[in-house]
């Protein structure tokens, strides 16, 4: 049966324009469906609110795509050393880039930057059309193709229907795939802040028991933080008044940067653990935090759902190429197989240092200080832990892969 589609991607955002993008110049008819349209101007001096720290094989899923450059004229901001410590304690490690013969660990980009970049570069591919604004009312996989109900356009269908629709995944809902997981009980407040000090092309990161303070260096001199805290903490500090959240942020840091003196618009999101029982149903994949919602402590999420978007475009070009059907599940099982157990080892990670740092339990503090300390004390360890942050390691689709360091 003839489809509008062959693939329907339900949701615009960085992951799903990165599907898009990985299925352009196929002979593969998709359609992105969007609700908001894209930010695609702004004040040169302004900086988005929400930045993501980037790492190098989500670099090279932009370059192989044909977006990095776009980025790059826009703003890019690299980091090349991480410090980290202990807010309860004397524990600390230095990651250095240098160490392991690389220039940079990664880059801070804002997200808008990120979506304009590929939005733009959508606009480059004959076969991808962007449906925008747009939304998903309804849905129907149980026949030999979906049948999606839309709000203006009405009934589209399509052999593969892709929920890149975030934690409140509409596509996932609507598939009865149910999820695991927890709340957090912590928000995470976002802002763009100016310190006395320079950054130095560093990212900075306290552990404290209420959660992890991160300064993500920007290269107009500014850092992006994110401060992860409980929930009554977070609605002090976006009630506060700019002089005196200021000095929240700078006793918070110990003043690593000296005082915080400008502060731009805050926002909050609450945090979660949430994991998709499954990744894929008749006609039906999930990607990104449709699939997994992380802590946001490493800020690994963003790129565990790029690799996802890399990893399904890979398995539909190769099965689309051998004539078989994109939509049936022993095609999509593929996809679900490389990437569920990856990003699943990831949020346990993350859950395990939340715990840890999180934990008043006096044994616990000194493990975990101990722990930094060695951790810093040993050069293969801390080289191999920078090499798996940077996506050097692991089952990489080949967007992503690039000559090993």
């Amino acid at each position: 049966m003839n489809a509008d589609y062959d693939v329907v991607i339900i949701g615009g955002g960085m992951v799903g324009t990165t599907l898009a993008c990985a299925l352009g110049d196929s002979d593969l008819k998709v359609a992105v469906v969007e609700a908001r349209p894209t930010e695609m101007k702004w004040d040169a001096d302004s900086v988005g609110m929400r930045c993501s720290a980037i790492t190098a094989a989500s670099q090279q899923i932009f370059t192989s795509l044909g977006a990095w450059d776009a980025m790059a004229a826009m703003r890019v901001s690299p980091f090349r050393e991480m410090q980290v410590w202990d807010a309860e304690g004397n524990g600390a490690v230095h990651f250095d880039s240098a160490d392991i013969a690389q220039d940079k660990l990664g880059h801070i980009v804002e997200n808008r930057v990120i979506q304009a970049a590929l939005t733009k570069r959508i606009d480059d591919f004959d076969n991808i059309e962007l449906l925008c604004p747009e939304m998903l009312e309804d849905q129907d996989t149980r026949g030999e193709q979906a049948q999606l109900q839309l709000k203006e356009r009405g009934t589209i269908t399509a052999r593969l229907v892709v929920g890149a629709d975030g934690a409140n995944s509409r596509v996932r809902q609507h598939a009865g795939i149910e999820t695991n997981g927890w709340p957090y009980n912590q928000s995470a407040i976002v802002a763009m802040v100016r310190t006395e000090l320079p950054h130095q092309e560093t990212a900075w990161q306290r552990f404290m028991p209420t959660g992890p303070l991160a300064f993500l260096p920007l290269n107009n001199g500014c850092c992006s933080i994110v401060w992860s805290t409980s929930p009554e903490h977070a609605d002090e500090l976006l009630a506060m008044d700019d002089e005196a959240f200021m000095t929240a942020v700078s006793h918070a840091s110990e003043q690593r940067l000296g005082n915080v003196i400008e502060v731009g618009p805050r926002g909050a999101f609450p945090l979660k653990r949430q994991h998709a029982e499954t990744y894929i149903d008749n006609h039906i994949a999930l990607i990104g935090d449709a699939a997994h919602a992380i802590h946001p402590l490493a800020g690994q999420g963003v790129n565990l759902g790029l690799l996802d978007a890399a990893a399904l475009a890979e398995v539909l070009l190769a099965a689309h190429a051998k004539n078989k059907n994109i939509g049936a599940t022993h095609v999509l099982r593929r996809y679900e197989r490389w990437r569920k157990g990856d990003n699943l080892i990831m949020m346990t990670a993350m859950d395990g240092f939340k715990k840890l740092f999180g934990s008043d339990n006096l044994a616990l503090k000194w493990l975990r200080n101990e722990g930094l300390a060695i951790a810093d004390k040993l050069p293969p360890l801390k080289n191999q832990i920078m090499l798996h942050a940077m996506g050097y390691k692991g089952d990489l689709p080949a967007l992503a892969r690039y000559a090993a360091a």
